[in-house]
């Protein structure tokens, strides 16, 4: 790009009081605090393009989110050494820029991407969340059994069309591949499901982990989520879980920054159904 530079922000937030990523007319929004905190660096005409890797619902959070943002190259060289601290003296306390770093032109935070990975926080204990962490774990009424959740997560990796577990979006394919999907227990009893796949269409995590923990206390058998991979529709028995127990943790980009583009190219091709005649 003549005159500019493309910049990669690492970003994280507590997604409580947001109304998700994507900036909306009179709500507070993450792209939105985020955009209207680098015009006051660089200018409100001088930045361009904030794209991000995947946009978060409202109240979800995220440790490990990317988005990618094209500044004025001299603007950059000058500020570039100083503007993580500056944005952190700027930016509210629920949003942190973690690093910022010129990358190719051809890096796109969404399409150049290889996978986002999740992770869900739930505790069946009888007393519920700690205080303190009640805005990032959902407390469960039930007693939650291990073994349940990973027979039933086993039965949902791989490449499947995910319709009964999302929104469709017109002209947008449903199908996705799950890589990975298990939950184990943490020291405190906190149980965390990670889920990672090349890409996720709308409510898909939510309603994944919804599916799974009503296996895991029973109501439903071990198999019971990956029948429903045969819906080729969103599913009304899918309960969706809450957004709150939900953290984007981190997304993954080719190790070769050559292979970006051709990364890119093929996700644009895979995410976008032909328009069918008539």
């Amino acid at each position: 790009m003549d005159g500019r530079t493309r910049v990669r922000l690492d970003v994280a937030y507590d997604g409580t009081d947001f109304s998700g990523w994507a900036a909306q007319p009179g709500r507070r929004t993450v792209a939105g605090v985020l955009a209207e905190t680098l015009h006051r660096i660089f200018g409100p005409e001088a930045v361009t393009g904030l794209t991000v890797a995947g946009r978060t619902d409202a109240g979800v959070h995220a440790s490990g989110q990317v988005c990618h943002v094209d500044l004025p190259a001299a603007a950059w060289a000058d500020r570039a050494d100083t503007l993580v601290r500056r944005l952190s003296g700027m930016l509210p306390g629920d949003v942190r820029v973690r690093a910022a770093t010129a990358v190719p032109d051809d890096f796109d935070a969404r399409f150049a991407a290889t996978y986002r990975r999740y992770e869900y926080l739930v505790t069946d204990a009888a007393h519920g969340v700690e205080p303190v962490r009640r805005h990032e774990i959902l407390a469960w009424p039930r007693p939650l059994d291990l073994d349940r959740l990973n027979a039933a997560a086993a039965g949902l990796v791989g490449e499947h069309d995910f319709a009964a577990y999302c929104r469709r979006k017109e002209n947008a394919t449903t199908r996705r591949e799950v890589t990975r999907l298990d939950w184990r227990r943490d020291t405190a009893g906190i149980l965390v499901a990670t889920v990672q796949a090349d890409a996720f269409c709308q409510s898909m995590v939510r309603s994944l982990v919804g599916a799974m923990l009503v296996v895991g206390d029973g109501r439903r058998p071990p198999d019971w989520p990956a029948g429903l991979l045969r819906h080729r529709e969103r599913s009304s028995e899918v309960t969706v879980a809450p957004a709150h127990g939900l953290t984007l943790v981190a997304v993954g980009y080719p190790e070769d920054p050559a292979a970006y583009a051709s990364r890119a190219e093929t996700t644009r091709r895979l995410r976008v159904e032909p328009q069918l005649p008539g």
